[in-house]
């Protein structure tokens, strides 16, 4: 049985997806760009997304009960893979210094609202933070 993550700390999802959901001890998070919570963008390029989107997935892992530290694997879809490669990578480290989660990293022609980078998740939950 699956139980759906929703928090307003978090960009609200639209009508065709849930910000996350639960099964089996681990949350499975929907894609987080790096928007605001009315849909605009954040100013800064590739850096500034990637924070509010990471900023965005932590929020919902933590109404899952569990955290950014907790993430088994991330996949990231960028736009402009020689351009925005590194400096997306430099601020996505600032997230993960130690034991980074395992990745894949996706070039893509477009994203939603024009974005930069798009970034989704699945994190464990540990068992005595559980809220589901």
């Amino acid at each position: 049985m699956k139980s759906v993550v929703s928090t307003p700390y978090a960009v609200p999802p639209l009508r065709a997806f849930s910000q996350a959901t639960i099964h089996e001890g681990k949350v499975y998070a929907s894609g987080s760009i790096g928007c605001d919570k009315n849909y605009v963008l954040v100013k800064g390029g590739i850096k500034a997304q990637t924070r509010a989107a990471l900023e965005n997935l932590e929020n919902v892992l933590q109404a899952a009960g569990s955290g950014l530290q907790h993430i088994i694997k991330a996949n990231v879809y960028i736009t402009d893979m020689p351009k925005n490669f590194m400096p997306m990578n430099e601020a996505y480290c600032e997230y993960f210094p130690q034991a980074p989660p395992a990745r894949t990293c996706v070039g893509v022609v477009a994203l939603p609202l024009g974005a930069e980078v798009e970034i989704e998740c699945v994190a464990e939950i540990p068992e005595s933070k559980s809220k589901y």
